[in-house]
């Protein structure tokens, strides 16, 4: 049994001079330093083939932490933080390698966390490797990022993989959307007030927009990224597990296990999208060159390393149906890319039209409100409503007014806190709620690959070029305006 508290841990980052280590992981760590929320006898292990001791490590993690964390290192923060860092020299690939590691551990009795920060090619090196020098046992743990595969019989594979050495109460599988404030109020927000609770179905909802927009391309990661696309990288996980969090029913509880199996329900509620009706329920496109804050943007094909004929997206629209009576008639279109207009994540809710228009003299076509909740950046809630302007005019006037909550926007401002601080946080008390389980991960894979499949067969959906610092092919706008309906603009 995992005990659910903050005890002292032994964390190994499996890839501990790799860009997400340096950029993410390090940094988070040291802010947990800071606030204290690190288990007093707490290690920090990186393990790597580099053949480095431990003070050069700590050195590199010094240099990391000083690049990435953007303000500045506290000696006194730092003396008790470096003196958690230990190294461990190891080939994953070398079985005997293990060993080193398990000399390591053995000199404490932590609990031990394995982030295997690594590309997919090498996880199963890793589980075999800490299987057979049992190092996976109880109450191990062990943290997984993205990718899980490239379709579900690859996830499967790597699932089948670590089900040999793990059971799925020590696996932690990183979303990190999952751990963002702006996500985890969606829970309070629907179930902790009765206006939304009561008004959240297809009886007062017309549809939800997600859009999860990105200014940055590929940032060097051209072999990576043309093998995925934006919807392996970006779909298959953060905007379904979006979705999936704004329609779920209520839990029974809040545990990782009501959680979990009511966000499960939504993914099997997913209505088919495949060579049937890929053509009137997607979009996928393809940045071209552009102006991004006026500096001019190489296309997609001019990157450094690309191959000129690629016909990976880098942008997908899509209207997706959840086939249930709680949302039967209501489409949520989901829409992500890089080199778009801005970077900003969002979530629409639009709430249908009032039957009657009692305004019609000066108002021919009612409004609709909307709740607009705002995941990043300036993380917010607005709710649109409509008031009689003040005046003596025998007609009703109306305008557009707005409720806002911003969520850091206080006497008494809290800092931002970064995904990966609450992710590893939860990691070390040993909390799954956070963290994906094997079922959601191949129920987001069985609805995703069929409309890759659909793409790669019908000619018709070729991709489509846009230009950068748009947002995204015309024909996305079709999606919506086929149904009068229109993205909302972002402001």
């Amino acid at each position: 049994m995992i005990i659910k508290i903050n005890q002292a841990c032994d964390l190994v980052i499996f890839g501990a001079k790799g860009d997400l280590a340096k950029r993410k992981l390090l940094p988070s760590l040291y802010k947990l330093e800071k606030s204290k929320k690190i288990h007093e006898n707490t290690r920090i292990i990186g393990a790597g083939r580099a053949n480095w001791n431990t003070q050069e490590y700590i050195s590199m993690v010094k240099t990391a932490i000083k690049t990435f964390l953007n303000e500045e290192i506290k000696d006194v923060v730092w003396k008790k933080f470096s003196s958690r860092l230990y190294f461990c020299n190891i080939d994953v690939c070398e079985g005997l390698h293990f060993l080193r590691l398990k000399k390591i551990l053995e000199q404490k009795k932590n609990i031990v966390i394995y982030y295997c920060a690594v590309p997919p090619n090498t996880l199963n090196a890793i589980f075999k490797g800490l299987g057979d020098t049992n190092l996976n046992v109880l109450p191990a743990r062990i943290v997984l990022e993205k990718p899980l595969g490239i379709c579900l019989k690859t996830s499967k594979k790597i699932n089948n993989q670590i089900s040999k050495y793990f059971l799925e109460s020590q696996i932690f599988r990183i979303d990190h959307y999952l751990g963002k404030e702006s996500i985890l109020n969606l829970i309070a927000l629907r179930f902790a007030n009765s206006f939304f609770f009561n008004n959240w179905n297809n009886q007062t909802i017309d549809h939800i927009q997600i859009t999860v927009s990105e200014e940055v391309g590929i940032e060097g990661r051209w072999n990576y990224f043309d093998e995925m696309g934006q919807m392996r990288d970006m779909v298959q996980n953060h905007l379904l597990q979006i979705l999936t969090i704004i329609a779920m029913d209520q839990p029974d509880s809040i545990t990782s296990e009501n959680i979990r199996h009511k966000k499960l329900n939504i993914l099997r509620a997913l209505s088919r999208i495949d060579v049937n009706n890929i053509n009137v329920k997607t979009v996928r496109g393809q940045y071209d060159s552009g102006i991004i804050k006026g500096k001019k943007v190489p296309a997609y094909i001019e990157e450094q390393g690309a191959n000129k004929n690629s016909q990976t997206e880098t942008f997908v629209a899509i209207q997706a149906n959840i086939n249930n009576k709680k949302w039967l008639g209501v489409p949520f279109y989901l829409r992500t890319g890089k080199r778009l207009a801005y970077k900003y994540s969002e979530i629409v809710i639009v709430f249908k039209k009032i039957p009657t228009n009692l305004f019609q003299n000066s108002h021919l076509e009612m409004f609709q409100n909307k709740l607009i909740i705002r995941l990043e950046p300036n993380e917010s809630i607005k709710f649109n409503f409509f008031n009689k302007i003040p005046g003596l005019d025998q007609e009703y006037k109306l305008e557009s007014s707005e409720l806002k909550y911003n969520y850091f926007d206080r006497k008494k401002p809290k800092k931002s806190i970064d995904a990966y601080e609450r992710l590893l946080l939860e990691s070390m008390r040993g909390i799954q709620s956070l963290f994906v389980c094997r079922d959601e991960v191949e129920e987001a894979w069985r609805w995703i690959d069929p409309i890759i499949n659909a793409w790669k067969q019908n000619d018709s959906s070729t991709i489509q070029l846009y230009m950068s610092g748009t947002w995204g092919p015309q024909s996305s706008n079709l999606l919506l305006t086929r149904d009068n309906r229109v993205w909302h603009k972002y402001n």
